[in-house]
């Protein structure tokens, strides 16, 4: 069985929690060792405030593509069925010959880094009609400004938002901007038990 994805729990969890909630979306709950568990909390929230209190700027970059260093090597020993790939800079966009997009119709799922109110951590889970299917860990169930952003509840296994591809490729700080392309960051995870051929893939959009 798979559990519903999480919320962040602060202001400050949304990277530790977007990581964690891509391995709930991969795998059953029997699946996940309690190693993944303790080593992604550990990794992240490790960024200090102006005042120098631990946690309280969320996680770095570089905490990032530790774990997904820490992830690919953990199934490489065999010790789970999962794989994964850091991307940065203009390898982060969504559209056309995107890694995210190959990665989301192979099965697997995209953490990326981009701009709510200040950056901030998703995952997304599919593509839909335009748009991209995300879950936001960062609770909110009014709707936004922006008319063809979705709020959807009803899928809590899988995303709450859909949002349509043009928002992504901004530079400037907007609603899920994905940001200034020298500073973007994604993370790639699979179960290689799930992962959709290559050739399957094509099949189906022909």
């Amino acid at each position: 069985m798979k559990n519903p994805l999480h919320y962040q729990i602060s202001e400050y969890d949304c990277g530790p929690t977007s990581m964690l909630n891509a391995i709930i979306y991969l795998f059953d709950r029997d699946e996940i060792p309690p190693e993944v568990i303790r080593n992604t909390m550990l990794y992240c929230l490790d960024c200090y405030s102006k005042e120098g209190i631990p946690g309280k700027r969320g996680t770095s970059r570089a905490a990032m593509m530790f774990l997904s260093n820490w992830l690919n090597e953990f199934g490489n020993l065999g010790m789970m069925t999962v794989s994964s790939e850091y991307l940065s800079g203009d390898q982060v966009y969504i559209g056309p010959g995107s890694r995210i997009n190959q990665a989301l119709s192979h099965g697997g799922a995209a953490v990326v880094r981009l701009f709510l109110d200040e950056p901030h951590y998703v995952l997304l889970t599919g593509v839909k009609d335009g748009s991209i299917l995300l879950f936001d860990p960062y609770y909110w169930d009014e709707p936004y400004a922006e008319k063809d952003i979705r709020i959807d509840l009803e899928h809590p296994r899988e995303y709450n938002r859909e949002v349509p591809f043009h928002y992504f490729n901004h530079e400037e700080d907007a609603l899920y901007a994905l940001g200034k392309v020298d500073a973007r960051e994604a993370v790639l995870v699979y179960n290689e038990k799930t992962r959709v051929p290559v050739e399957e893939v094509i099949e189906y959009f022909i």
